[in-house]
């Protein structure tokens, strides 16, 4: 996992405990207060959140208490983990640039490719200036490496 995954990470684990948490014991608290909790929508969709909260706090801190921290400036060469890559797609032109990171922390919004994804399986061990083909759902695409930065 890289540096920023593991502080964001530790950032919604401590939002969860210290604003979620609390928050969601006074919604019980206050739906409690409107009787029979039977027929008490509020109360069952309290402790529904609670429960969802409670288990994405257990997931999170089993994560972080795996998790083993790599610093990507401290990397150099081909393509390997914590690399930042700018590709160009041969069929349009298109540029794009991801960072290959683990799992947990991979969103192809932001430009975070899991590692074990198609393309970065592809990628990892190329240098500047190779070509990769990738088998994508929509067909096989080919892309030219243009920078690999470790930041």
């Amino acid at each position: 996992m890289t540096r920023g995954g593991f502080a964001g990470l530790d950032e919604e684990l401590k939002h969860l405990k210290s604003v979620e948490r609390p928050a969601i014991i006074r919604a019980i608290s206050e739906a409690r207060e409107h009787g029979d909790l039977s027929e008490n929508a509020e109360y069952h969709s309290a402790r529904e959140k609670q429960s969802f909260i409670e288990g994405r706090i257990k997931e999170l801190e089993a994560i972080l208490s795996l998790a083993e921290v790599i610093d990507p400036t401290k990397l150099s060469g081909s393509v390997k983990f914590g690399a930042t890559v700018t590709l160009v797609d041969d069929g349009n032109d298109e540029e794009k640039t991801y960072q290959i990171v683990g799992e947990v922390e991979a969103n192809i919004e932001k430009g975070l490719l899991n590692m074990r994804s198609p393309l970065a399986r592809a990628l990892i061990g190329k240098e500047e200036g190779d070509s990769v083909e990738v088998r994508t759902p929509g067909g096989t695409r080919s892309y030219e490496i243009l920078s690999i930065r470790f930041i």
